[in-house]
């Protein structure tokens, strides 16, 4: 994701309040229609006229925002959706900024709600819902596995694209380990009352995961019976049945599909199912096919069957391309979205960037190395892609190709805390790589030779001297 700041590119830059559909936003994204509003946004679809792809751009009033004090819930969305790249999680592609607004290109996405489906449709077919099932169970995975909870799993928030897969949307109302509290829990009351698992309802602090298993398990519920398990016009009675989980199945809904829901809908949340015991469900795996993403670690530590421990790929290709807008908004401090903010920790601290003239083959080499600096284990997602698990730390690691002699790493931390990566990029990553790098932008926001400025190096000589 890149995260830019400027001015906005527009017919008339001085009036904001012109129709947004004649703008051309810094000269990449020429604006459409209105797909919506709500209080705080409006979402336009859009074309990037470099690369032909259709958007969806959502904008916000950056003096709307900050009067409803929502914007550390926007700094939370942007550093999460930033970590969840998956087939079916709607994709942030960049953030800019004007000095008035700001603004989310994200993957657009033309087949509605599916909330709205059902509400057409009645009930899915069960062949169906398992599909849908399936595809958000993989998607919730693999947000666990990157330390987001996403805490308002519901099916207005699971959309369909054009070729009917799910993808999972607003992350507005997400949690990252850092909102845990010194008891290991969340405490924040959120979500849609009908989908919110009891523990979250009696405020008595709550896991994130095991509560977006409860909403998995009312979201199932939905797609099979048509309503809601736990439906009643009084809020009160409602909580009720929530805190007993007091609900009966429809006649047609399957043996095999209540047990996959009764496993889900457990008052108690220890007891509840896992994503691991999902999986294994025999209902949940007919017909499963594991999307092509990158997958995290099971909850119970081991691997998934997908991985296998490093070893030298059978197929020489190149990495991804890395061009240059996406290089210098990375690599150079001032396009940082937090100037946003109020002077507070950016989301930069949990990604580290770094430029190399060495070859992507021999940076991955480097990478797979680490596991003989005490790391616990690493192994290759894709050919130019690593995972890297210590005991409490979570790393991701991705080569480019920014030029034919140049290559970028992007490092992120998937799951940890924030001090843990930052240790683990002075104690076992920098050393590691301090002879191959010529700069670094990220962890410390200092160059290589800790001068504090964090520039790109001088493509071409090796210098950090800033130049590109």
């Amino acid at each position: 994701m890149t995260i830019i700041m400027g001015r906005t590119q527009t017919q008339t830059e001085t009036d904001d309040s012109s129709p947004l559909s004649s703008r051309v936003l810094f000269d990449k994204y020429e604006m459409g229609r209105l797909l919506g509003k709500g209080t705080f946004a409006k979402v336009y679809q859009a074309k990037n006229i470099i690369t032909g792809e259709s958007v969806a751009i959502k904008v916000l009033n950056k003096e709307q925002v900050k009067k409803q004090g929502l914007m550390d819930q926007i700094k939370r969305e942007i550093s999460v959706m930033r970590r969840v790249r998956h087939p079916n999680i709607v994709r942030l592609h960049e953030v800019m900024a004007s000095k008035t607004k700001i603004f989310f290109a994200m993957d657009l996405v033309v087949g509605g709600e599916l909330f709205s489906k059902i509400s057409s449709s009645g009930r899915l077919p069960e062949p169906l819902a398992r599909r849908y099932f399936q595809q958000l169970i993989s998607a919730v995975h693999f947000c666990h596995g990157r330390g987001v909870s996403h805490r308002d799993i519901k099916p207005e928030n699971l959309l369909l694209d054009e070729g009917g897969d799910l993808k999972v949307s607003d992350f507005g109302l997400s949690a990252l380990p850092e909102q845990l509290r010194q008891d290991g829990l969340l405490h924040t009351q959120c979500g849609s009352p009908a989908y919110v698992a009891p523990e979250v309802l009696r405020k008595r602090g709550y896991d994130g995961p095991k509560a977006d298993m409860w909403s998995c398990g009312v979201v199932l519920f939905v797609l099979l019976a048509g309503f809601l398990p736990f439906q009643c016009e009084n809020l009160v009675r409602m909580f009720c049945k929530v805190f007993k989980a007091d609900f009966e199945y429809p006649q047609w809904v399957s043996p095999a599909a209540r047990r996959l829901i009764s496993g889900l809908l457990v008052v108690d949340p220890q007891k509840r199912m896992s994503v691991p015991e999902i999986m294994e469900d025999p209902w949940f795996k007919l017909g499963y096919v594991n999307p092509l993403a990158i997958s995290v670690d099971g909850d119970d530590g081991s691997l998934p069957e997908e991985f296998e421990e490093v070893k030298s790929p059978t197929t020489p290709s190149k990495p991804e391309f890395f061009n240059a807008f996406e290089l210098i908004s990375t690599m150079s401090s001032g396009f940082d979205l937090s100037r946003l903010f109020d002077g507070e920790e950016s989301e930069a601290a949990a990604v580290t960037v770094f430029t190399t003239g060495a070859t992507a083959e021999a940076v991955m080499e480097r990478l797979v190395g680490l596991k003989e600096k005490g790391v616990r284990r690493v192994w290759r997602v894709r050919e130019f892609k690593v995972r890297v698990e210590g005991e409490r730390l979570g790393v991701t690691a991705e080569v480019f190709e920014a030029a034919p002699d140049v290559v970028v790493v992007e490092i992120s931390r998937s799951s940890g805390d924030a001090a843990d990566y930052r240790r683990f990029c002075e104690d076992v990553v920098r050393p590691a790589l301090k002879d191959i790098v010529w700069s670094w932008r990220g962890d410390c926001n200092r160059d290589t030779n800790g001068n504090g400025n964090g520039n790109v190096g001088n493509v071409g000589n090796g210098n950090c001297n800033g130049g590109l």
